[in-house]
């Protein structure tokens, strides 16, 4: 990547206060009109198979990264032109200026930035690459990877580390371990089990209702994160078929979500949730907003009240359900049981996630599901799914055509303050629109064993500065 993500870790819940750090760039040099950017990388980084990375692999890789991101489409459309001058100068020439450069090429948000080698980057547009030659601190052990059961990650030699302290995704990358391998298993109770026994060093998600057995278990500790690193629960209702295709209809379901039930349901403990967040930019972050939220309230009376008084005739809310993902199928049980009471007509149909994954691309065979995305994602107008995808081809096909010049402020504001005041202003109109309805925030715990040190603490599992005893 060009640039990382530096943030600072504080107690549980407050945010981390990122801010965008040069990776593979050694200086930055900007115009005084703000319209070229010159990025000169930095001496020794090279790829896994000992080429030099280049500008024009950089050149290459972002020109394929940018029609497929949305951020990227939006830097390609302020874009004059990207062009190597020379084996380590990348030259970015703006139409108009953008802001918000360095953050869209430092972004950790899929799609992610990225930088390959040309030769994979300059293949066929609709091809994926399948060669895994990047330049990070780690190499991809190909000849042990078997699909569901592991992946071998290997120390990189050769890798040439920055000299600042580590910091997130930002600063120096040291390892100090030879090999990371990641296995999968797939039943959570035997995964917290094998982390118990030492058999596995790190958990990535711990269960809920083992959060307290670990929290009490020797040689094991457990992650405290809070903001960006937490999780956001939402309902995405169908705006292309009845009935949550009448705004009015949509509006009810403000005042049937109990978030703390929801969460309570689910089986979260405490510590590790946020009883009620009504920002759709998530609590402990930058960009909190209670804008247009005065609408959120659980009043199932009030939702009954005003159900009443919409167009809605008792048409049935397909709701699809996991039964298999207890933190999305508890939440449907417990709005589900709102939304009868106050009068709407539910027809509940449980299916696998893949099934789900079809359904959703056919505007009439559904009306909602509960569904939870990391908050990196979900911290952001421009990176937020159900916002960011205003008027798009996107599952939901929610439309507000008041919204698009508002998220061009956003990406065209000076600065942090004037960006904020525009994301309250695209709140207000999510809140009236109802792309998504937030059902809660919360943690998802990673548990280690306490012979690991220097483990990053994020939602991002991350290994370099790990030194095992």
């Amino acid at each position: 990547m060009l640039g990382s993500v530096r943030g600072a870790r504080r107690e549980p819940r407050p945010y981390r206060d990122c801010a965008i750090q040069p990776q593979m760039v050694g200086t930055t040099k900007i115009s005084d009109d703000k319209l070229t950017y010159e990025f000169i990388l930095r001496d020794g980084i090279a790829f896994h198979d000992g080429a030099p990375v280049t500008a024009s692999d950089v050149v290459a890789s972002l020109k394929r990264w940018m029609p497929r991101d949305a951020l990227g489409r939006m830097l390609a459309a302020a874009t004059a032109s990207l062009d190597a001058a020379g084996p380590k100068s990348v030259v970015l020439k703006l139409k108009e200026p953008f802001p918000l450069v360095l953050q869209v090429l430092g972004k950790p948000n899929a799609i992610v930035p990225f930088i390959v080698p040309e030769r994979l980057a300059s293949g066929p547009a609709d091809t994926k690459i399948t060669d895994m030659t990047g330049s990070g601190p780690f190499i991809f052990r190909k000849d042990e990877w078997k699909s569901g059961d592991k992946m071998v990650l290997a120390r990189n030699p050769a890798y040439v580390s920055r000299p600042e302290k580590s910091d997130f995704l930002a600063g120096g990358k040291v390892v100090n371990i030879d090999t990371i391998t990641l296995k999968t298993i797939s039943d959570v109770s035997t995964a917290a089990s094998a982390l118990i026994a030492g058999e596995i060093d790190y958990l990535q998600y711990v269960p809920f209702d083992w959060i307290a057995r670990l929290q009490k278990t020797p040689n094991v500790k457990l992650m405290s994160l809070g903001g960006l690193d937490q999780f956001q629960g939402n309902f995405r209702l169908n705006h292309a078929n009845p009935p949550f295709n009448d705004p009015a209809v949509r509006q009810v379901l403000w005042n049937l979500v109990d978030q703390k039930s929801i969460l309570e349901a689910i089986g979260i403990p405490p510590e590790v949730r946020v009883d009620q967040c009504s920002s759709y930019w998530m609590c402990g972050t930058p960009l909190e907003s209670k804008a247009g939220a005065e609408v959120f309230r659980f009043d199932i009376e009030a939702a009954k009240a005003a159900l009443k008084k919409t167009a809605y005739k008792g048409e049935p809310v397909v709701f699809m359900e996991l039964p298999n993902s207890p933190t999305s199928m508890n939440p449907a049980l417990v709005v589900v049981d709102a939304m009868r009471k106050a009068g709407f007509t539910v027809d509940e149909q449980p299916m696998e996630w893949a099934t789900l994954l079809q359904r959703r691309a056919k505007k009439d065979t559904w009306s909602m599901f509960a569904v939870y995305s990391n908050g990196v994602d979900m911290s952001n107008p421009l990176t937020h799914f159900y916002v960011a995808a205003n008027c798009a081809d996107f599952a939901g096909w929610s439309c507000d055509p008041a919204m698009k010049p508002l998220v061009a402020d956003f990406v065209k504001a000076p600065d942090a303050a004037t960006r904020k005041s525009v994301a309250d202003r695209i709140q207000a109109l999510a809140y009236a629109n109802a792309p998504a309805v937030m059902w809660g925030q919360f943690t998802v715990p990673s548990g280690y064993r306490s012979s690991l040190s220097g483990l990053v603490e994020s939602s991002f599992p991350m290994f370099w500065q790990v030194e095992k005893k």
